[in-house]
């Protein structure tokens, strides 16, 4: 991933998520937006224990790929975390850029959780997860995917 940057986000508020958030909008996703409402309300800040986001920037500096981890809210299990608002730009999938950012969280990921687990509604998504060595999984109404750690 050379002409790709990947960075722990601490702050963000201060990189412009226009354009991604543009993007997936017009794709049907909402889940940016939610990602900087919650950011600035305080409800999810990816800075708890256990917590990270993480962005991918381009050669010109511009985000093209974002996702993170949480403790899982809808458990009581401390020891599940979950792979959220994860997204990567059209013009930059297929080409290692979600794997890398995947595997880079599931790394911070294994120090703090034994299984992460993860929602998707879509089959090109889903694909993806399970080729990374998620398994469907249909235990839970609010986890399509899990992995153990």
């Amino acid at each position: 991933m050379k002409q790709f940057e990947l960075k722990r986000v601490k702050d963000l508020l201060s990189i412009d998520l226009t354009n991604l958030i543009i993007e997936s909008k017009k794709e049907g996703f909402l889940f940016l937006e939610r990602l900087i409402n919650d950011y600035k309300n305080g409800t999810n800040t990816f800075s708890k224990p256990g917590e990270f986001l993480y962005g991918v920037f381009n050669q010109e500096g511009s985000v093209i790929a974002i996702g993170g981890i949480n403790k899982d809210p809808f458990s009581t299990n401390e020891r599940i975390g979950r792979l959220r608002r994860f997204y990567v730009s059209k013009g930059y999938r297929r080409k290692g850029v979600g794997k890398s950012l995947v595997t880079r969280i599931l790394k911070d990921a294994s120090e703090h959780y034994e299984i992460i687990v993860l929602y998707t509604d879509t089959e090109h998504a889903g694909k993806f997860y399970t080729s990374l060595g998620f398994i469907k999984d249909s235990n839970s109404l609010k986890s399509t995917h899990s992995l153990k750690l």
